[in-house]
């Protein structure tokens, strides 16, 4: 639990809905691929769908529907972000990797939550799931609560069924260069972090040995010999 501050935020900071994998479809497209209940079109541009928005129970076409951060931008900065590096800003705001961490919901729905964290807003349906999957993206990128949202959600949880929420933490790196994280584990546990999801990027990368379980703490600086 931490005390929150807007300071220097600017959207700006944070490099949303990028084209990762060089298909075309930005990561807002991604989304409405992966929780459309109808097939897509194809191509770059999502024309054509049918999703479900759990805050408003509101069934729809793409057109009241569009990808959103279920942790604001803004709250993420508050609660930690901004002392990211633009890397770690930019996974965050494109994050595939965990589906809590953006949503299909009904745009004018979205938009009245804004900025608001669960102490300040809550969706008319589907409040269990939403604090659920505000706790794990919280979580997931090792976020900090203030003190009223740590209330909220606390007092929320006890009215909802007792889960285990399962979490991937992913790599933290501080704009001073120090960084933190971890792999898998649950809401509130500590574990390892890898910068890369495989060995050989790391190697790519400069860093070894590598051994299994372990993050690479020694860069090898390759120098050719005069």
């Amino acid at each position: 639990m931490a005390a929150e501050t807007s300071a220097g935020y600017a959207r700006t900071k944070y490099q949303h809905w990028v084209d990762a994998n060089g298909d075309c479809r930005d990561t807002r497209a991604e989304v409405l691929v992966a929780e459309s209940q109808a097939k897509t079109t194809d191509g770059c541009t999502i024309k054509t769908g049918r999703w479900f928005s759990y805050y408003d129970r509101r069934p729809g076409p793409l057109a009241p529907t569009s990808t959103f951060h279920l942790v604001p931008l803004k709250e993420s900065w508050d609660s930690g972000g901004k002392r990211w590096n633009s890397d770690t800003r930019s996974r965050y705001a494109n994050d595939l990797r965990d589906a809590r961490t953006l949503v299909a919901v009904t745009d004018n729905v979205n938009q009245s939550k804004s900025d608001r964290d669960p102490a300040e807003w809550m969706p008319t349906y589907g409040k269990c799931l939403y604090v659920r999957q505000w706790t794990a993206v919280k979580t997931r990128w090792g976020l900090t609560v203030d003190r009223a949202e740590k209330a909220t959600l606390i007092k929320m949880a006890a009215g909802c069924p007792n889960v285990t929420l399962k979490v991937t933490k992913a790599a933290i790196v501080k704009s001073s260069g120090a960084t933190s994280g971890g792999t898998s584990g649950t809401a509130g546990g500590g574990s390892l972090d890898d910068r890369f999801d495989y060995c050989y990027q790391a190697k790519e990368h400069g860093y070894g040995p590598l051994l299994s379980g372990q993050r690479p703490r020694v860069r090898l600086v390759h120098r050719q010999r005069p």
